[in-house]
């Protein structure tokens, strides 16, 4: 899956010939899982149609302040624009727009879009061969990339005047390519390998019965879906549950048994950088497993019990550069057992959540936690969104490890 995926991209056309490029750079986008909107300079209608690119964009084509055809004059709204986009990219970028991108000219939508705009800007150019050499192409150049803008290098080959040299505009795979390789470059977990558990454990009784929890997994996932978003290839070891994950920084392992995950986590904790163990782990298991379902007989019924492998505590023992986070979720004296438990288990940090909070804990899409370190550093965080206490959890390492 692409690092591309989610991600609002305004892409700006100008006018130049190879504007025609523009139609196959949005499929790729939307492909790539993008949401996609067009800008384009009026003269760039000459190349290629507003609906082309709004056919594959699914999405209304801007190229005015006012829609031309509408009787309403409605306002397209260059700041709306440039705060929805996660990132912008001109292609092609003709030495006219180039120059006015660069001295701050504002004479069409697209200008006003690109100079609203509060995130990254791409540019590929596209010229002929002297038009791209001459000087002040070169200074348009420095200006915008000295701005903090990218500039996608133009290709070699045959130009549009016949001539043969550098000026082409990258073909639209190559953009794609570039951006996405710019994108994971920049994250902060980029080349880092982080492990997580997720979800319960089902101990069986017989082939039938288990014992297990109410674990939903929720957490546990979304705190991958954050690694993942910062760069971190994810190894996710998940007990059963209904939750699923689609990406390609995450690797899934399923597994069912306290035994099960213990093996799993033991085959890739020698090289995790981040080890986060938010599974709900059952702590006793039946000692004896019926082969045959178990009839109903008596009216009561004893199973003897023994404790499971401690995975944190393992992990603790045997942990060198990694950066080990446990989760403690308790009834009582909350703060007391989080603290024990962290030092018990040689934790960086424990992750805990009372079941004594409204809309903490199993079964629901919010949590409220508390942070505590090693340094008994203790952070207390409001009730959030799983999603958003993952994204909190994630900073938090971050700035921990300063990765």
């Amino acid at each position: 899956m692409s690092i591309l995926k989610d991600k609002n991209i305004l892409l700006g056309i100008t006018a130049g010939i190879a504007a025609y490029k523009s139609a196959s750079l949005v499929r790729l986008f939307i492909k790539a899982g993008a949401n996609v909107k067009v800008v384009m300079t009026p003269a760039s209608k000459d190349f290629v149609t507003p609906l082309t690119l709004s056919t594959l964009s699914k999405n209304p084509v801007y190229s005015s302040f006012v829609d031309e055809d509408d009787d309403n004059e409605v306002w397209n709204n260059h700041v709306d624009l440039g705060l929805w986009a996660d990132l912008m990219v001109v292609a092609p970028a003709t030495a006219n727009t180039m120059a006015k991108m660069a001295n701050g000219v504002c004479d069409n939508l697209l200008l006003a879009v690109y100079l609203s705009a509060k995130c990254s800007v791409y540019f590929a150019p596209a010229m002929d061969l002297d038009m791209y050499k001459h000087e002040t192409t070169q200074v348009s150049f420095n200006k915008l990339t000295s701005f903090g803008n990218k500039l996608i290098p133009a290709g070699t080959g045959e130009l549009a005047s016949g001539l043969v040299g550098e000026g082409r505009m990258a073909e639209p795979e190559d953009i794609v390519s570039f951006i996405e390789k710019d994108i994971l470059d920049q994250l902060p977990l980029r080349g880092k390998r982080v492990l997580i558990t997720a979800g319960p454990t089902y101990e069986a009784i017989d082939p039938v019965r288990f014992i297990g929890n109410h674990s939903s997994g929720k957490m546990g996932f979304e705190i991958a879906k954050a690694a993942s978003n910062l760069g971190a290839e994810v190894i996710l070891v998940t007990g059963p549950t209904h939750q699923t994950v689609t990406s390609s920084f995450i690797t899934v392992k399923h597994v069912v048994s306290a035994e099960d995950m213990y093996n799993e986590v033991h085959k890739h904790f020698a090289i995790s950088d981040i080890a986060i163990l938010s599974a709900a782990v059952a702590d006793y298991k039946p000692k004896n497993v019926a082969s045959e379902k178990i009839k109903k007989k008596d009216s009561t019924f004893t199973i003897e019990l023994e404790k499971t492998k401690d995975i944190l505590k393992s992990l603790g023992e045997i942990k060198e550069k990694q950066y080990l986070v446990g989760f403690a979720l308790e009834t009582n004296n909350e703060l007391e057992h989080a603290q024990g438990k962290l030092k018990s288990k040689n934790l960086d940090l424990i992750v805990l959540n009372s079941l004594r909070d409204k809309g903490a804990g199993f079964g629901v899409s919010t949590n409220k936690v508390t942070f505590i370190t090693s340094a008994n550093l203790i952070i207390e965080n409001e009730l959030k969104s799983k999603a958003d206490v993952a994204k909190d959890l994630m900073q938090h390492i971050l700035k921990q490890t300063h990765a």
